[in-house]
């Protein structure tokens, strides 16, 4: 297999990852309209607490389930994964909109990760998974785009750069962590 297959192989994983976990969470979201007091599974405990979350207006930010719009996203990252798998040619500039929109998918992640954190004051599971997907998908698109020095602008040259170096890898466990760690804090230490 090809290094390029395998990072395709990460990107399907990882929307694979966030596609069932936005259906998992969309089916939960259906049952809250049913009853909003209702009991979710995801239900563990005061921290982790999807019907908390989904409850909230921010899990409705457009005017619908934000949930939805994942499974839509998400199921781009699978076919662009899958398509890459099977060998199809994927051009440059239809990768760079794909990774436009996994940078768009993760900056709307860290930021209902805080507003889960900080404002709701609770956390979905598979919101956790969304984003563990999120960074899969980031990392593997991170990678075909910039791991060869195409030079065509200072900007793809630094990205080579911290790709060359590994430093991508560094940048997307860090962010992780630091997460990981003020998700943490605030919760339990806190």
């Amino acid at each position: 297999m090809t290094v390029d297959k395998k990072r395709y192989m990460l990107l399907a994983i990882g929307g694979t990852i966030g596609l069932a976990a936005a259906f998992l969470q969309t089916i939960e979201k259906l049952l809250l309209v049913g009853n909003k007091n209702a009991n979710l599974p995801c239900n563990i405990n005061d921290v982790f607490s999807c019907s908390t979350v989904l409850n909230a207006p921010q899990s409705s930010l457009f005017g619908f389930p934000n949930s939805l719009l994942c499974l839509v996203i998400f199921t781009v990252f699978v076919t662009v994964g899958v398509l890459g798998l099977s060998g199809s040619r994927i051009l440059n500039r239809a990768r760079y909109m794909v990774q436009a929109l996994a940078v768009f998918m993760l900056l709307f992640a860290l930021w209902f990760l805080f507003t889960s954190t900080f404002v709701i004051g609770a956390i979905c599971i598979f919101c956790i998974f969304c984003f563990g997907g999120l960074l899969l998908i980031n990392g593997a698109l991170w990678r075909l785009n910039f791991s060869t020095n195409i030079s065509k602008s200072r900007f793809q040259d630094y990205m080579y750069m911290l790709t060359d170096r590994s430093l991508d890898i560094l940048i997307w466990i860090t962010l992780a962590v630091i997460l990981a760690a003020a998700v943490i804090v605030k919760f339990y230490i806190a």
